[in-house]
């Protein structure tokens, strides 16, 4: 019978490392999330890895009193998936940046997603490069004047969730950086859900690109400006509660419950499950109101479950059961 996982607190998962980032960096918001989700998921201590590239960011494995690695730029994904397909019993998590996953680590980071390994990915998203000091990323807006576009950003840019579902990503969330209660819960249903899970956290950082998401996530507006979607519940929002996405046509509309004759069953009822992104992509492209919550998680087979059930199927085909049978099987020669 296998043994009761120990209960653990936040205490057990942080590590005894200084930790640095910049004050007031959401990043510190993230690490405490994660710390006080690891004890909810039920996952030995010992079986728990994470796995980062470069960035700020990319820190966090020093912070955590777990297995880990401080990985090369942009590869993360591709050795998380080494070590998930060795072990697969490890809970494992990618720790990245917008740089790190979309600029060099690009390629990794579609293929990953669209393989469906059963690992965990936290994608800070600060719409800059931190670490190297305030270069334009992938993420950042056009317009947007940085160190290394101090007229102005002239590359429009990617969008993590698009990009994922393009990739054919199972499973998307997104979480303002400063709601930790909310993002602990993601963590939580990431690591429940089997196979690849991305959470974009929309991470703000204070030195080089602050109050890149003020105008959705400041306590003043965020009520109004936000709308945090769940499972079969319909999608309302506002700091009245009255709020909430239609249909119109082949758009979602904003529309407030009580005029025009509008009622609560008028709202859509979010359907994460659904495998159609169609609903899915409106919800990530919205920008009033930024959608967030757990926007896309249907279950589908693992990269895991095909490379064991074709490995079966080789192995019933075949002839040889052993080494022995397939250096014996044709032609032999002794060398005396």
């Amino acid at each position: 019978m296998e043994a009761a996982v120990k209960e653990y607190t936040y205490k057990d998962f942080a590590s005894d490392q200084e930790v640095r980032w910049c004050p007031g960096c959401d990043d510190y918001v993230i690490l405490r999330s994660m710390q006080k989700a690891l004890p909810e998921m039920g996952v030995k201590k010992e079986d728990v890895v994470f796995i980062s590239g470069i960035g700020c960011s990319s820190r966090f494995p020093y912070y955590m009193d777990t297995y880990g690695m401080h990985s090369i730029h942009g590869r993360a994904p591709a050795i998380a998936t080494g070590l998930k397909l060795t072990n697969p019993d490890l809970s494992v998590w990618v720790i990245t940046g917008d740089g790190d996953s979309m600029a060099i680590g690009g390629n990794h980071f579609i293929h990953v997603l669209r393989r469906n390994i059963d690992l965990n990915i936290v994608l800070f998203n600060n719409e800059i490069y931190g670490l190297t000091k305030g270069q334009f990323s992938p993420t950042s807006l056009v317009g947007q004047k940085t160190k290394s576009s101090p007229y102005g950003n002239t590359q429009p840019p990617f969008s993590a969730g698009e990009l994922a579902l393009g990739a054919h990503a199972r499973f998307f969330g997104r979480i303002s950086g400063n709601t930790p209660k909310e993002m602990t819960q993601i963590f939580i249903d990431a690591e429940k859900f089997k196979g690849t899970s991305l959470i974009e956290v929309l991470q703000n950082c204070p030195i080089f690109n602050d109050g890149a998401y003020s105008k959705f996530n400041d306590k003043a507006v965020r009520e109004d400006r936000m709308l945090f979607v769940e499972h079969d519940k319909p999608m309302i929002f506002g700091k009245e509660r009255n709020k909430g996405l239609v249909l119109n046509g082949l758009k979602l509309e904003v529309v407030t419950i009580g005029e025009n004759g509008v009622t609560e069953t008028d709202i859509l009822v979010h359907d994460a499950k659904e495998q159609d992104p169609t609903l899915h992509q409106m919800l990530v492209r919205m920008e009033y109101p930024m959608v967030t919550g757990i926007i896309r998680a249907f279950d589908d087979v693992t990269l895991e479950e095909r490379e064991d059930a074709l490995t079966a199927q080789v192995k019933s085909d075949s002839n040889f059961k052993k080494t022995d049978d397939l250096f014996f099987s044709g032609d032999i020669y002794n060398v005396f």
